[in-house]
C-alpha cells in the first residue's frame, strides 16, 4: 500500500523507512464561525490524508521533504519563533518540536518524506493535517504518550506561535481524534471533545466538497470584519467573546447594541447564538440515528450563514459571487433533497453538500459541467485520526 512512499523515501534519504504515519484532513459539519467565540462545533476527519515515511537519524536535525517542495531542515533543540519564518512549513515543524520540548520531552532527529492528497485551499485543513502528522511522529518516536487531544493542542500552538496564524483548535482536533466529534470551546484551554458513535456510511448520502472557483486572496478584510464586529458587540457587555454573554442578556440590550454596532454586527451575533444551538441539535440527531433531522438542521445552518453571518458574498462584489452561485446550483440539482451549506470561513473556496447516493453520479456530472472537471470531491468520513499506520 505504501510502496511508492517507501521508495521515494529511500531514493531521497539513501536508507529504508522505519515507519509510515498518516493524518487526515477535516471537514466542518456544524458551527460556522462559532469556534472563535468559544462556541460549539461539529467536525469530522475525511478520507484524504497527509502521509509520511520516516526513519530516525543521529544528527540532531529534523529533515522533512514534501513531494514537490524543497527540503526543510531544522536543528535540535529548537529555539524560539522567528518572524521571518512565519507562514512557512519550516515554522510548523519548529513549532511542533518546540512544544514537545517545552512539555519536557527530548526530541530525537528524524528524516521524513511526505505526500498529501488533502487539497490545499479546499477548507479541509491541509496545515492541521501536517501539524498533527508531525506531532504523531514525534510522540511515537520519543514515547511521549500524549493523547490525541494533546497532540491537537501542540499543532494549534505551532500554528499560533511559530506560523503566525491565530487559528482555533477545531481543525487540529478533528484531524487528530478522527471520525465525527463535537467540540465545546467554552474553556479553550480544555475543550470538551465528544466522539460520536455514528456510521456515516449507513446514512445513504455522500459528502461532497465543491470548489466554487474563487480563491481567498484579497479577502482578509472580509474575515477580519466578522471577528471585529463581534468584538464590538461583546464590548457593549464588557466581554471578550459571545460565549460570555447570555443570549437573553444580549436580546434585552439589542436595541442599544444595534445603535452602537450596526445591523450586520447584530445579525452576525444572532447567527453565532443560533448555530451553537444547532450544533447540539445535530449531535442529538446523529446520536439518535436521525439523519433526516441532521440534514434539516444543516440546511438551516447554511441559510443562516448566508443571511445572518453574511460570509457567502464578499462585500461589494456584484459580478463575481462564486460561492453564492455554487450553493444555488447545488440546491437546484438536489431538488429539495440532501443539504447544502457554505464550508469553513466562507466568501471563497468550497461549499459542502450531502447528496443522496442514488443522485450522486448525476449531481457530480451536472456540477462539473458548470464549475469544471474535478470541482466536486466525493469524500467519506475517516474513522482514525493521526496514527502510526505501519512499522516497516
Amino acid at each position: 500500500m505504501y510502496e511508492i512512499l517507501k521508495e521515494n523515501f529511500k531514493n531521497n534519504f539513501k536508507k529504508d523507512a522505519k515507519w509510515i504515519f498518516s493524518a487526515p484532513g477535516r471537514t466542518e459539519l456544524g458551527g460556522n464561525h462559532t469556534d472563535h467565540q468559544r462556541g460549539c462545533v461539529l467536525a469530522a476527519a475525511v478520507n484524504l490524508d497527509t502521509k509520511a515515511a520516516v526513519a530516525p537519524n543521529s544528527e540532531n536535525v529534523i529533515r522533512v521533504l514534501s513531494k514537490g517542495y524543497p527540503m526543510c531542515e531544522i536543528s535540535l533543540p529548537v529555539g524560539g519563533p522567528d518572524e521571518k519564518d512565519y507562514g512557512t512549513t519550516k515554522s510548523l515543524i519548529q513549532g511542533v518540536a518546540a512544544r514537545f520540548q517545552q512539555l519536557g520531552h527530548n526530541v530525537m532527529g528524524f528524516d521524513a518524506y511526505v505526500t498529501s492528497d488533502v487539497l490545499p485551499g479546499s477548507g479541509l485543513s491541509s496545515s492541521a493535517a501536517f501539524e498533527v502528522l508531525m506531532g504523531v511522529i514525534i510522540n511515537t518516536m520519543n514515547n511521549c504518550k500524549l493523547n490525541s487531544a494533546q497532540i491537537a493542542m501542540v499543532g494549534q500552538y505551532s500554528e499560533n506561535i511559530y506560523f503566525g496564524k491565530p487559528c482555533g483548535l477545531m481543525d487540529q482536533t478533528a484531524s487528530s481524534v478522527g471520525n465525527i466529534i463535537s467540540i465545546d470551546f467554552k474553556c479553550p484551554e480544555n475543550p470538551v471533545i465528544k466522539p460520536l458513535n455514528f456510521d456515516f456510511s449507513s446514512c445513504g448520502h455522500a459528502l461532497c466538497i465543491i470548489d466554487s472557483g474563487a480563491n481567498h486572496a484579497d479577502l482578509t478584510d472580509c474575515y477580519a470584519a466578522i471577528t471585529n464586529e463581534l468584538k464590538k458587540v461583546c464590548s457593549c457587555f464588557g466581554a471578550h467573546v459571545l460565549r460570555e454573554i447570555p443570549e437573553e442578556k444580549f436580546y434585552k440590550k439589542i436595541a442599544e447594541v444595534r445603535e452602537k454596532c450596526g445591523d450586520r454586527a447584530v445579525l452576525r451575533a444572532i447567527h453565532v447564538y443560533e448555530d451553537n444551538k444547532r450544533v447540539l441539535k445535530e449531535v442529538k440527531a446523529l446520536e439518535e440515528n436521525n439523519f433526516t433531522e441532521f440534514l434539516k438542521i444543516t440546511e438551516e445552518s447554511g441559510n443562516s450563514s448566508w443571511q445572518l453571518l453574511q460570509n457567502v458574498i464578499p462585500e461589494g462584489r456584484t459580478y463575481s459571487q462564486e460561492v453564492a452561485f455554487a450553493i444555488t446550483l447545488a440546491k437546484h440539482f438536489l431538488d429539495g433533497k440532501g443539504a447544502v451549506r457554505v464550508h469553513g470561513g466562507g466568501f471563497a473556496g468550497t461549499i459542502q453538500a450531502f447528496v443522496p447516493n442514488n443522485m450522486l453520479d448525476n449531481f457530480k456530472s451536472h456540477i462539473e459541467a458548470v464549475l469544471g472537471e474535478g470541482s466536486c470531491h466525493v469524500l467519506s468520513i475517516r474513522q482514525e485520526g493521526g496514527i502510526l499506520t505501519e512499522v516497516c
